[in-house]
C-alpha cells in the first residue's frame, strides 16, 4: 500500500477533535498539524521518514532532515525541537548510522533547532526521518487553503527529484552535492519564508511525496478555487525528462497520476514526459506560495537576488469549479 492509498485510509478514520486550540488539523490535508498554546503562540508538529534515496549515509541523512523541517517551514513557523525516527537493520555496520544520524544533526542544527534523542527499532532496511516541532504567531500561519482568485503562484524549486533519485538508484547519476538535485534535496526551506515574511502570502505548500499536482489538489479543494498552471513555466532540473524517457519515472508518480486525473483539465501541448513530471514525487521540494499577482514578480526579482535562483511563478488562481488547467 503506497502512501496517497495510507492517507486515504486514515481519512477515514474518525477524530473526533473539539478542542477549540486545535487550529489546523486533518481536514484540509495541511502540511503540519497545529496547536493555539496562547495569544502569542501556536504549535506546529509534523513527523516524516523514509528509506535512503543516496547511497552517502550523510547526505541522506542530511535530505531526511531538510525534508522533514520543511513541513514546519510551510505553516510559516520556525523549527524548535526534533526527535529522530530510525529503523535499522542488524546485518548493516552501526558505523553508517552514525553517519546517517550526524548528517540529520547537522540539518537540525543549521535550522536553529535542538535535536532531543528519538526513537529506534530494527527494521529490514534503513529508514530515517525527524519528528518536528516549531513555533508560530496564531496570526501569522500559513495554510493550504487559504489562496485567492487572482494570485499568483510561485516555486520555489524545481521538480523532477523522484526520476533524478530513479537515475541514481540505476547507476546513471552520482547522488553526490554535484548533482543539482541533490543539492536543492539538502538545502532547508527556510530563506524564501523568510524572504516573503514583509510580502502578504495567501496560501502556502511543500511539495514532496504527492507530486506537485497532488499538493495542488489540496490546495484547489480547501480554497475553493480553479488553479491554471503553466506547464512550461515550471522549473525542472537538468536530464530528468532523458531519464523519464527512458522508462526512470518512478511508480510514485503513475499513483500520483491515477489519484488526481479527476482533478485535471489538460488544455496543453505539452510534450508527455515534460508533463507527467507534475506528478513525479518530490524528495524534500520546493515551498508553492500563492501571492496577490500584483506583487509576484517583485517576489520573484528578491528571491533570485537571494540565492533562491530557480523560484518561477507557475500559474494562477482563478474563480470557478474546483479544477487544475494544464496550459
Amino acid at each position: 500500500m503506497g502512501p496517497n492509498a495510507l492517507a486515504q485510509v486514515l481519512r477515514q478514520v474518525s477524530f473526533e477533535n473539539t478542542d477549540q486550540n486545535l487550529l489546523i488539523g486533518i481536514e484540509t490535508g495541511d502540511d503540519a498539524t497545529v496547536y493555539k498554546m496562547n495569544e502569542e503562540t501556536a504549535l506546529i508538529q509534523s513527523v516524516d521518514f523514509f528509506t535512503p534515496v543516496v547511497d552517502d549515509p550523510y547526505i541522506y541523512g542530511q535530505i531526511a532532515a531538510a525534508n522533514a523541517l520543511s513541513d514546519i517551514y510551510a505553516m510559516g513557523g520556525k523549527p524548535i525541537l526534533a526527535m529522530n525516527i530510525v529503523g535499522f537493520p542488524e546485518c548493516l555496520n552501526q558505523s553508517l548510522l552514525v553517519e546517517i544520524l550526524q548528517g540529520g544533526a547537522d540539518k537540525v542544527k543549521e535550522a536553529g533547532a535542538s535535536l532531543a534523542g528519538g526513537h529506534t527499532v530494527k527494521d529490514d532496511e534503513p529508514k530515517y526521518g525527524l519528528s518536528v516541532t516549531g513555533l508560530a504567531h496564531p496570526d501569522k500561519l500559513l495554510t493550504n487553503s487559504n489562496a485567492k482568485p487572482g494570485d499568483k503562484l510561485i516555486l520555489t524549486k524545481p521538480l523532477g527529484t523522484g526520476v533524478m533519485i530513479s537515475a541514481i538508484k540505476g547507476g546513471l547519476e552520482k547522488g553526490d552535492k554535484a548533482n543539482p538535485a541533490v543539492k536543492s534535496m539538502i538545502e532547508l526551506n527556510n530563506k524564501p519564508v523568510d524572504i516573503l515574511k514583509k510580502y502578504r502570502i495567501n496560501a502556502c505548500t511543500d511539495i514532496t511525496g504527492f507530486g506537485l499536482m497532488g499538493h495542488l489538489t489540496e490546495m484547489v479543494k480547501a480554497s475553493n478555487v480553479n488553479i491554471k498552471l503553466n506547464i512550461n513555466d515550471i522549473p525542472i532540473f537538468d536530464s530528468v525528462i532523458d531519464y523519464a524517457q527512458m522508462g526512470l519515472f518512478p511508480e510514485g508518480g503513475y499513483a500520483n497520476k491515477e489519484n488526481y486525473k479527476n482533478m485535471v483539465l489538460d488544455k496543453s501541448e505539452v510534450d508527455v514526459d515534460r508533463k507527467d513530471l507534475i506528478y513525479d514525487p518530490q524528495t524534500s521540494g520546493g515551498l508553492l506560495f500563492s501571492v496577490p499577482g500584483e506583487t509576484a514578480d517583485k517576489i520573484i526579482k528578491e528571491l533570485h537576488n537571494h540565492g533562491v535562483n530557480k523560484a518561477a511563478i507557475i500559474g494562477e488562481v482563478k474563480k470557478g469549479k474546483q479544477e487544475i488547467i494544464l496550459s
